[in-house]
């Protein structure tokens, strides 16, 4: 029995090797597996009951798995519903160029793939932006794939959401890299995909039709020598014509409670109860500064 034991183990460690590289574009799909063990992480909404896929993308830094972003994506839609990612001692680092490798999500089965192409009716806009992922080249690259992408107007993508970005992932200001604000910060990101929060829908280069949001959002959860404290954005997708300036950030700020029920995702449920219903219902702009 013993001997029977080792050799099915030995079967099983072949075939998992075997089946570690996607044959048709040699990625490595090990890190990009929906890995259940991440779905407790604080970053990380709680999910549908059915039909959307969890995806994480993650790299390899010594001897740890370092997840890069997760995402729930709408198998329908064909768009994410959110994607999450958190700001540590790690990820926080910027030690890579900006990619340019579209493609498709290796995580995701090739009847949901949207191609990699741009939009008709929109730009292809990063939901984590590719500033917020520079700790490795890989991280970067991850950026690029599809699901990780929304069908944004070029004026609204190249002007006004950035400065929202920038607010949360510039190397000399960004909240998101500021030891001194934060130990972890924990970010959502995403566009209102479903019926009444839309602008229409936008093609993708083999066709498929995805939503276009009205409104994006970023939900946002600090942690600071202990203590929690949250914030979110909540801005209409349209072509502002400028960028946004920080009144307009300032404007913009909502509490976690507001974007849940305007989004329908419950944010930071992996929190404590105590702690998740005193930091999601209420922000102060000082501590975030605004």
């Amino acid at each position: 029995m013993k001997y029977t034991l080792l050799l099915i183990l030995s079967s099983f460690l072949v075939l998992a090797a075997s089946c570690s590289k996607d044959e048709g574009n040699g990625v490595d799909i090990r890190k990009h597996t929906p890995n259940t063990k991440y779905l407790s992480r604080l970053e990380v909404p709680a999910m549908l009951s059915s039909g959307t896929q969890f995806i994480q993308h993650s790299t390899v830094i010594g001897r740890d798995s370092v997840m890069t972003y997760c995402l729930e994506y709408d198998l329908a839609k064909y768009h994410s519903r959110w994607v999450a990612f958190r700001f540590d001692g790690l990820t926080r680092k910027v030690d890579s160029t900006r990619g340019d490798t579209w493609g498709d999500d290796p995580g995701l089965a090739q009847q949901y793939w949207i191609g990699a192409g741009g939009f008709q009716g929109g730009v292809r806009g990063h939901i984590c932006a590719s500033h917020d992922r520079r700790y490795t080249q890989e991280a970067n690259n991850q950026t690029f794939y599809m699901t990780n992408m929304t069908p944004m107007n070029y004026d609204f993508n190249g002007e006004y959401w950035s400065k929202f970005e920038l607010y949360v992932n510039d190397v000399s200001s960004g909240i998101g890299r500021s030891t001194s604000f934060a130990d972890t910060l924990y970010i959502v990101k995403g566009g209102t995909i479903y019926d009444g929060q839309t602008r229409g829908y936008a093609y993708s280069s083999n066709g498929k039709a995805l939503p276009i949001p009205k409104f994006y959002f970023m939900a946002m959860l600090r942690l600071k020598t202990g203590q929690y404290s949250a914030m979110g954005f909540w801005v209409e997708h349209k072509d502002y014509g400028r960028s946004a300036t920080s009144n307009d950030l300032r404007n913009a700020a909502v509490s976690i409670d507001y974007l849940e029920s305007q989004t329908g995702i419950d944010f930071f449920h992996n929190l404590p109860d105590n702690i998740e219903s005193k930091v999601e219902k209420s922000f102060s702009l000082a501590e975030w500064k605004l």
